[in-house]
């Protein structure tokens, strides 16, 4: 993964104020520069239902709702810290929602010290993301908690 990917997010989302839109071509930016991956996307927060709500994604049909602590979306935005899973058939409480994803990674938003949602990236492949991985996915994440500062 390129270390160069935060400032081509940087610059694709620059001066834009439509959350919807931010959030789309930074899964259309991802989707394109990551390899080996079958779907890229964001679970937002519902707060009232405490729960994670299907945001902008590329990739196939996705679970609409998950609940908080559930899964590894909803674990990653109960904990807020980034779960990465070499192997999501091992992991407990699971949430197939694609048969075909092995491996994947959940960032957490985190937004004026409040979970926003999350980034959620999956991988056919087994133990497909690595630290480098992380720290690049968390620093796509940073820029947009500050986008979403500003915004919201």
């Amino acid at each position: 993964m390129s270390a160069l990917l935060p400032k081509q997010l940087q610059a694709l989302i620059d001066g834009d104020d439509q959350l919807v839109s931010v959030l789309a071509n930074t899964c259309a930016l991802l989707n394109e520069s990551l390899d080996n991956i079958n779907w890229v996307g964001f679970y937002l927060l519902d707060e009232e239902k405490s729960e994670l709500y299907l945001g902008p994604f590329q990739g196939k049909p996705a679970c609409n709702r998950i609940a908080m602590n559930k899964g590894v979306c909803g674990n990653a935005a109960f904990q807020q810290q980034t779960i990465r899973v070499e192997d999501v058939h091992q992991y407990p409480g699971h949430i197939v929602c694609d048969n075909a994803s092995n491996s994947e990674i959940v960032v957490p938003i985190i937004v004026g010290g409040k979970v926003f949602g999350v980034l959620d990236v999956d991988s056919p492949v087994l133990n497909r993301f690595s630290e480098d991985d992380q720290q690049v996915l968390e620093a796509c994440v940073r820029i947009l908690e500050f986008y979403l500062e500003a915004l919201i």
